[in-house]
């Protein structure tokens, strides 16, 4: 019989029991505590080496690495076109035509051609020491110097692993230097691929490195090394950050377009020239106006040919009343022709070396660029025609402006104008604000209602960014006479366009009275004749002022008229008086 415990005894033995489970359950809780300390707070140390994915000659900007590569190497080094088109002049062209890539700036039209050593700038010959190349891929690619003296791009390219990097001018680049352990001399700095200590170690960075940095990401840096490398580095690593700017190119002489003396608003009128020019005898004072522009200069064929109607003793007239004479170049309105001489860099430079030769032999100030009825596949083109122009112009002190429509879903009478790409090169643009009712209208109405014209006006402004101070609101002279009679149970509907001072002689022949048309803005007749009803929107003094008052409402550049020879020989008077501050 086993002895009986007291009370004591039987504790200790219960306690005994328990010791072993508790050190079980202890050891648990020390090997998760170590697992997750392992896993939290250990640092990976595998290493991995840094790649480009592929990438043989990569090309970064802004840390990124750009899907095209370099080419080359040093001087020979070559940037891609899509490459450069993308990231550094989208406007850039090649032309498979004339195995040509066309490059304009605000002063420069640059030509190179595939594998020739000679390019051209402003038609002037340019020794390259390496040519456009273009790969057995059919890849093209540009040399690097040409595009570093236009651009003002800086390469800078690793001689460990052909990396570049590329900058523009005016960006800035921040730059930093892994910390610097005076104890731990031998102590490297880890480029890890993520943010995150697990992350594989891409290098191991030398004390007092330098390098770029990118961005922050909580406590890391995105850091690139100049060899091209990438990665993450723990924010209290890298220390003496500075910036570096890249410096912009010396500024050129900008081109500063003719205005008019003390803060004037322009006044413009075309002078519509069909045959021959007019007997400037005849033409009567025209106070306050600045610029005349005949439409001397026409398209003649595919070919980029030009006719030309021009008159040295218009040219002499208009000077001696201190008249700019900015001449106007017209497509003619064929479409056909048009897309055939804007088709080349060869038929386009062709129709610009005669409208500098004209310019030159007549002594003109400007050439006023009027082209309508244009395919709309031609959109681009006529914008890249006037990049091409606007330069040369320029380099010889001729001021450029274009016509526009307002906008509209027309393809061939308003939607090929690429009106911001346009305005980027031209000096002034002209809105054609009439024709809301045009000639073969199927209903009749204003030739430009107020609000139509302010509408038109209102849409360049904020839909596409026209600056005020480069858009001339066209007006007027005219107006047509409307007739309306019952066929059959319907409206025909048909008119003629009539001067100023024709619709007044009808007023007072027909002894007619005058209303106000609240809704078109102006002044309207009606009356009946032979069983037919006649109706008139008058173009008058109160219809000028007020387009003129949307000119100072909007802050415009001026007007522009359609055309001397309609008006009521006081519009110049009521313009005059209107117009200027």
């Amino acid at each position: 019989m086993k002895p009986r415990l007291n009370r004591t005894q039987r504790q200790m033995r219960r306690k005994g029991r328990k010791r072993p489970l508790l050190l079980l359950m202890l050891g648990i809780l020390a090997g998760t505590a170590g697992a997750y300390a392992w896993k939290e707070y250990v640092p990976n140390w595998r290493h991995e080496a840094p790649d480009f994915g592929g990438n043989g000659k990569p090309v970064f900007y802004n840390g990124e690495m750009l899907e095209q590569p370099a080419i080359g190497q040093q001087d020979s080094l070559k940037l891609s076109f899509d490459l450069v088109k993308e990231w550094i002049d989208p406007a850039m062209i090649h032309e498979p035509e004339t195995d040509s890539t066309i490059i304009t700036t605000e002063d420069k039209v640059v030509r190179l051609r595939t594998s020739e050593l000679t390019g051209m700038i402003n038609e002037k010959p340019i020794k390259l020491q390496f040519p456009l190349e273009k790969t057995a891929e059919g890849k093209l690619y540009l040399p690097a110097d040409p595009l570093k003296e236009l651009y003002g791009i800086e390469l800078r390219e690793s001689p460990e692993t052909g990396a570049v990097l590329m900058f523009k001018e005016g960006d800035a680049i921040r730059w930093g230097r892994t910390a610097v352990y005076d104890d731990k001399p031998a102590k490297t700095i880890p480029m890890r691929k993520a943010p995150d200590i697990k992350a594989p170690i891409l290098a191991d960075l030398k004390q007092d490195e330098e390098l770029i940095v990118w961005g922050e990401e909580g406590e890391w840096l995105r850091v690139q090394l100049g060899n091209g490398h990438r990665g993450f580095v723990r924010s209290h690593q890298i220390t003496d950050l500075r910036e570096e700017v890249i410096p912009q190119q010396e500024p050129r002489k900008k081109y500063d377009p003719w205005k008019p003396k003390n803060g004037e608003k322009i006044n413009l009128t075309w002078e519509h020239v069909v045959s021959k020019n007019p007997d400037t005898a005849k033409i009567p004072a025209m106070p306050g106006l600045h610029v005349v522009s005949p439409t001397w200069f026409h398209l003649r064929d595919g070919d980029g040919n030009l006719s030309n109607l021009a008159s040295a003793e218009y040219v002499k007239w208009a000077h001696s009343r201190n008249y700019q004479v900015w001449a106007l170049f017209s497509n003619g309105f064929d479409p056909e022709r048009t897309t055939e001489a804007l088709a080349t860099y060869d038929s386009r430079m062709k129709m610009i070396k005669q409208l500098l030769a004209f310019s030159e032999l007549y002594s003109l100030q400007g050439i006023n660029i009027d082209f309508e009825n244009v395919n709309i596949d031609d959109k681009q083109k006529l914008v890249q025609f006037v990049r091409e122009f606007t330069p040369l112009a320029h380099e010889q002190g001729l001021v450029v402006s274009i016509d526009v429509t307002p906008k509209s879903t027309s393809a061939s009478w308003s939607m090929f104008y690429d009106r911001p790409a346009l305005i980027e090169s031209v000096d002034y643009m002209m809105l054609m604000a009439y024709d809301e009712h045009w000639a073969t209208s199927p209903k009749a109405g204003s030739v430009a209602s107020l609000p139509w014209v302010e509408n038109s006006v209102r849409r360049l402004l904020e839909e596409d960014g026209i600056p005020p101070s480069k858009l001339l609101l066209g007006v007027p002279f005219y107006t047509r006479v409307w007739t309306e009679e019952k066929q059959d149970g319907k409206t025909k509907v048909s008119s003629r366009a009539i001067y100023m001072d024709t619709a007044q002689r009808i007023i007072r022949e027909k002894n007619l009275k005058t209303t106000f048309d609240k809704a078109a803005g102006q002044n309207y007749v009606e009356y009946e004749e032979d069983g037919k009803l006649h109706k008139i929107w008058l173009e008058d003094e109160v219809s000028v002022k007020a387009r003129i008052d949307l000119v100072h409402k909007y802050d415009l550049a001026g007007i522009a008229s359609w055309r001397r020879g309609f008006e009521n020989p006081q519009a110049w008077q009521w313009i005059d008086d209107t117009l200027q501050p």
